[in-house]
């Protein structure tokens, strides 16, 4: 299942310059309300070409899979409100879904299938609270594609110990970008040491080239930068009733991220608007540099 590239994108790919995937949840009103979500997209693409690299967004359109979008095509991607996870992705095209917003888990497969090998989002899913079964399956895309995803993390209302610990078991090196703890997206330390910290490009570079399994992944976590930051206290009390409150309306599955976001961003008095984009920029241009120094070992 090869998807269909934008012309900027397949020459960038043939000449062996740097590329950076980009999911589209994100960039709807899935991942952001508008018109935040549109800011979020342009950020994102000019932080990714500021740093020498060439963005190409994921979505489904008209029953295809894509990697790199015309304006038009964007602004479909903006009003889309059809989630695809990888487990989706054969469904939207076999059904020719209009408009599909790509995840974390289908991006990351589409990007493997087109030869990119750095892809940037905001924050991962993973082990949900209070669940032994309700885990994203970002976490299996992330470890069954030799692909370098770039985050802040996993989104803070998630059980962060047990996804590190699922990670760990799949065998995922998890690494922490110039800084010794694992991010929870909004803030920049969980409490949790990431596995390794990483100070250059080049060795996260040589950290997927030596991958002990050839199917897997690499994690680098980024943290929000420090006066994007919302103070732990303030957010984990958010959190909490947000999540106390999708248990009492029976809010379950996929449905559980944007009920929580939407909530936070509520208590937050639209602070969390601000630090998604600034976090979602910054991976975006850290992604970019690890995509041109992988380019450049290729030359």
């Amino acid at each position: 299942m090869e998807p269909i590239l934008s012309d900027d994108v397949a020459q960038a790919l043939a000449e062996h310059r740097a590329v950076v995937a980009l999911e589209s949840t994100i960039f709807s009103n899935l991942g952001l309300p508008a018109p935040a979500n549109a800011d979020a997209l342009e950020l994102c693409k000019q932080a990714v070409r500021d740093h020498g690299a060439v963005p190409a967004v994921a979505a489904i359109l008209d029953g295809r899979a894509q990697l790199g979008l015309s304006p038009d095509e964007e602004k479909r991607v903006l009003l889309g409100t059809r989630k695809v996870a990888e487990r989706d992705l054969a469904v939207a095209q076999a059904q020719g879904w209009d408009v599909g917003v790509t995840t974390v888990s289908a991006t990351v497969s589409l990007a493997h299938a087109a030869g990119i090998s750095v892809f940037a989002t905001g924050g991962i899913g993973g082990v949900h609270r209070g669940s032994e079964l309700d885990v994203s399956a970002d976490l299996d895309a992330i470890a069954n594609h030799p692909v370098i995803t770039v985050c802040a993390g996993a989104k803070a209302f998630l059980d962060l110990p047990r996804t590190l610990e699922y990670l760990e078991t799949a065998g995922v090196p998890v690494l922490g970008w110039q800084h010794d703890w694992f991010p929870a997206f909004y803030t920049r330390s969980s409490g949790l040491p990431v596995p390794h910290r990483v100070d250059d490009e080049r060795v996260v570079c040589d950290v997927l080239r030596f991958r002990a399994r050839p199917a897997t992944g690499v994690l680098l976590t980024v943290p929000i930068p420090v006066d994007d930051e919302i103070p732990a206290a303030r957010i984990d009390a958010v959190l909490t009733a947000a999540l106390e409150a999708s248990a009492q309306e029976g809010v379950v599955g996929p449905a559980v991220t944007p009920y929580v976001l939407a909530r936070i961003e509520k208590e937050t008095d639209g602070q969390s608007i601000p630090a998604n984009l600034a976090l979602a920029r910054n991976n975006a241009g850290v992604a970019a540099r690890i995509a041109v120094a992988l380019a450049q070992e290729v030359l």
